[in-house]
């Protein structure tokens, strides 16, 4: 009979040879002779972290529960590689293109660089993976316990067993995963060990089957037999449970830290997923095989009692295969060692991106280019969260008992990184997300699941009192953990599950819709949700302010100096330079940013940048972004070739259409640099009399005064011209909440008038009271917008000698009709068909401003309901509003 100290040493040796294997492969790759780590099918067994102790042991112990139930476990994930595989392409590209470190530096690099994210979804993700880890400490614990009593040895004591499983694993993590600052190079010795683990725990499951199968039941007819006569043979499918089951693993697949850390940080090319799509069902598929065999012979041959967790152990024990027993425990201790070191090291990079490094430059005051080793501080940092992580799960598993079945345990864990699923997918999908709105999302998935299956996990009266589970919070019935909004007979892991995404995911709808995001949402959201297209990258640094020097010191810090020497060094050949100090140029700080961001996060390295330019992350560049250019040229070439597809393809129509996109690049250039004369100058005019005001001494009152005056006009200048490209912005992606109302027309046109002429005689201005007794029932606010604009056009831009303007009110097709009609020269005919868009300017005369009020028009009367539009052959500029008739009723 195997001793436990026998045990003991074999579980030994076989560690040293996982630190002989991950020792040769970190050896050889950093000598460039480990192509070979790189291939496909090794990165398809580094995916079998996903099948844990849970699957190894706790499978067995479901289908002999549940029956077949087990299988939903093995079909979420198969359905995401399979019917899912270009989503998980698209995430390893991204993850490749922005030096992603993890699922927090996802979410986190998505809206906006947000560190508030990333500390919310790596503390989502450090509570959420506890459980399993807990998890994989009592498999390690109950199979030492079936060896003590298959020798009627002294009983073990579990905690203390836990307890130096849990230092183990941790000193062999500090040693293999954190060689490394940066989180995107690869863990070729972590990921060598693992695969060959995959192949042990896939060996020793697939012998243990086969011993039941030909060694106990006589072979596959007699097995079949036996299933068929015992309770698993019944064929019974809970559909609910089913496809609850199934969605929850396929979104634990996408979510859980470790997962992501083997299917996106450590992937190479899109080779190794293209072969993982089918070969990783394969391998799940010959984990799966033998399960309920195992599970049928062991409630025939084990006594009544027996924990069904442990028939992969105590069977082989009880027909006296103590070495298929051994082989058994080893793919179970490596089931769960895997797990915890590759969670252990995706969590510890987590925390240390987020959460240290943020803190750590918080209390700095040196700035970060001059502060002390950033290397030892990131390293430090992730080796102590690695001991913390897994201090965490011994903890859970202290205060749980170790009672629970290792399929419930497996499932909270799945339930909790599940939260992560709507900001994630949403994030790389729908370029309208923002950071409010995932941020709400997890804050309610994540306080739900808390409440209705993670705090209630530990039992009545441990963490929640009792009474909370039988009358609810205050003695509010329909707040029960279990009975959410009253509603009793599910199951609690499908009430937690439905209730938690559900309320998830429309916190996260609503949110976005409800909030706007900032320009560097905007750019990051549409690198994201565009990664496969060949489109130029938007810049978001405007450069200048920095100094090489400081960039230079800051790099060697955490790159390291032969590291950030060399990429100085290349950048500077790039452009032209000598030396190693290349000029610190847009193109630049973004190659200096994701270079970073491999080390410290993309969100600490935004900061750090941030920190040594002066924070000057938002540019033109950034500002065209929020107006969409880009967007709208597509709209423009989309357009074009409908209308070439449904016309008669004339060459009197492509010759007008190509005119027209000829115009508007001609006029979208002078916008740019109208916009950028627009954004400098009253920059230039703020910065230099703010200066003079700091450092003038002796300084007039009336100086003062007068050049405080001129830093304020400018102010609200520069204002102004923000506030058009965001209105715009916010009128074309219909986030715009209409305030609807009744008011006279007359008054609305009163009020555009004294607001658009300022009571200066300027400009006379003829109207008919008469016609304008017309009550509407529209957002007067918007309404009033785009008269005054008008009338203001008029006033800049009407030539005539004495300018006049004519506003006529009428009916036509049953709508109200209002028309602006000045009489100057109005817009020449070339210009017609374009005066609308963004690039457009009305005339070209200086008359300040930036263009965008015809297009802000446009947009509003969209969202109204009407229309503007130019009439031509007036006499002058003439324009007309168009209000649907249900907007617009008759005086009473």
């Amino acid at each position: 009979m195997t001793g436990l100290n026998t045990l003991a040493a074999i579980s030994l040796t076989y560690v040293l040879m996982l630190f002989s294997v991950a020792f040769v492969a970190e050896r050889a790759a950093r000598r460039g002779k480990g192509a070979w780590l790189s291939s496909p099918i090794i990165y398809t067994l580094s995916l079998s972290i996903y099948c844990t102790a849970w699957t190894f042991y706790g499978a067995v112990g479901a289908a002999a529960r549940d029956g077949f139930e087990y299988l939903t476990i093995y079909l979420g994930p198969s359905l995401v590689l399979i019917g899912w595989w270009w989503v998980l392409r698209k995430l390893i590209r991204i993850g490749r293109s922005q030096r992603i470190t993890s699922v927090a530096d996802l979410i986190s690099s998505r809206y906006g660089k947000s560190n508030l994210l990333g500390v919310g979804v790596t503390l989502l993700a450090v509570i959420g993976t506890t459980p399993y880890i807990a998890l994989q400490l009592q498999s390690v614990t109950l199979a030492v316990e079936v060896f003590a009593d298959a020798q009627d040895a002294a009983p073990t004591d579990p905690p203390s067993t836990a307890f130096w499983v849990a230092v183990g694993l941790a000193i062999f993590t500090v040693i293999f995963g954190t060689r490394n600052l940066d989180a995107n190079e690869r863990h070729h010795g972590v990921v060598m060990a693992i695969a060959v683990e995959a192949i042990v725990k896939l060996a020793a499951l697939l012998a243990v089957g086969a011993f039941v199968v030909w060694g106990i039941s006589g072979g596959v007819s007699e097995t079949l037999a036996r299933i068929d006569a015992s309770s698993l043979g019944e064929w019974q499918v809970n559909e609910g449970r089913w496809a609850g089951l199934m969605l929850l693993s396929a979104a634990a697949f996408l979510c859980l830290p470790r997962m992501f850390q083997v299917m996106v940080v450590e992937n190479d090319s899109d080779a190794q997923l293209r072969v993982a799509a089918w070969a990783f069902p394969l391998y799940m598929l010959l984990m799966s095989l033998f399960i309920i065999p195992i599970a049928v012979v062991g409630l025939d041959v084990l006594p009544e009692g027996s924990n069904p967790d442990l028939f992969v152990l105590t069977v082989p024990l009880a027909h006296g295969q103590e070495g298929l027993a051994m082989l058994s425990f080893l793919g179970g201790f490596s089931s769960a060692t895997s797990m915890v070191i590759v969670a252990a090291i995706a969590l510890s990079t987590m925390v240390s991106n987020h959460i240290v490094m943020p803190l750590w430059l918080l209390f700095r005051t040196d700035g970060a280019s001059v502060s002390g080793d950033v290397r030892n501080v990131v390293l430090l940092s992730r080796r102590l969260s690695i001991a913390g992580v897994l201090a965490l799960g011994y903890l859970y598993y202290s205060l749980s008992g170790g009672g629970e079945a290792l399929s419930v345990i497996g499932l909270i864990s799945f339930t909790g990184v599940a939260q992560v699923l709507p900001a994630m997918l949403g994030g790389i999908f729908w370029r309208g997300a923002t950071r409010n709105g995932a941020l709400a999302g997890l804050t309610v998935g994540f306080t739900v699941w808390a409440y209705t299956l993670y705090l209630p996990s530990f039992g009545p009266g441990t963490l929640l009192p009792a009474a909370i589970f039988d009358n609810g919070p205050f003695g509010i019935g329909w707040l029960r953990p279990q009975a959410l909004f009253g509603i009793e007979g599910l199951d609690p892991l499908l009430h937690a599950v439905f209730w938690s995404l559900s309320l998830n995911t429309v916190a996260f709808f609503a949110a976005s819709l409800m909030s706007f995001p900032s320009p560097l949402e905007r750019l990051q959201g549409a690198q994201f949700v565009n990664i496969g297209r060949a489109a130029s990258r938007t810049r978001s640094w405007s450069g200048g302010a920095a100094q090489s020097e400081d960039l230079m010191i800051m790099a060697q810090r955490i790159l390291g100096a032969p590291e950030a020497q060399a990429l100085f060094t290349r950048e500077t050949r790039k452009q032209g330079l000598t030396g190693i100090l290349p000029d610190p140029t847009p193109d630049f700080l973004e190659v200096l940013e994701r270079e970073l961001s491999g080390s410290v996060g993309a969100a600490t390295a935004h900061a750090m940048i941030a920190q040594i330019v002066g924070g000057a992350s938002v540019s033109v560049q950034d500002l065209m972004a929020v107006a969409d250019e880009t967007a709208q040229m597509m709209e423009y070439s989309a357009r074009l070739e409908t209308q070439s597809q449904e016309l008669t393809r004339t060459a009197r129509q492509l010759r007008e259409a190509n005119e027209k996109l000829t115009r508007l690049s001609v006029q979208k250039d002078g916008f740019l640099s109208q916009i950028s004369h627009e954004l400098r100058t009253p920059m230039t005019s703020i910065r230099a009399f703010s200066e003079i005001l700091r450092d003038a001494e002796g300084l007039a009152a009336e100086d003062r005064i007068r050049y405080s005056s001129i830093i304020h006009d400018e102010a609200v200048r520069l204002t102004r011209l923000l506030d058009d490209l965001l209105d715009l912005s916010v009128l074309e992606n219909g986030q715009v909440s209409l305030n609807l109302r009744r008011a006279q027309l007359s008054e609305l046109l009163d009020r555009a008038v004294s607001a658009a002429t300022q009571g200066d005689g300027a400009m006379t201005i003829r109207r008919n009271a008469a016609s304008e007794a017309f009550w509407l029932h529209t957002d007067i606010d918007r309404l009033a917008q785009v008269c005054i604009n008008l009338i203001a056009n008029a006033r800049k831009y009407c030539d005539a000698p004495k300018p006049m303007l004519e506003i006529r009110v009428g009916r036509s097709e049953g709508r109200a009709v209002v028309d602006f009609i000045d009489n100057g020269s109005g817009v020449a005919a070339d210009q017609q068909d374009v005066i609308f868009e963004k690039f457009a300017r009305v005339s070209d005369r200086e008359a300040g401003g930036a263009g965008l009020g015809l297009a802000i028009c446009k947009q509003i009367m969209t969202r109204l309901g009407g229309d503007i539009t130019y009439l031509p052959g007036q006499g002058g500029g003439a324009f007309r509003i168009l209000l649907p008739a249900e907007e617009a009723l008759a005086a009473q």
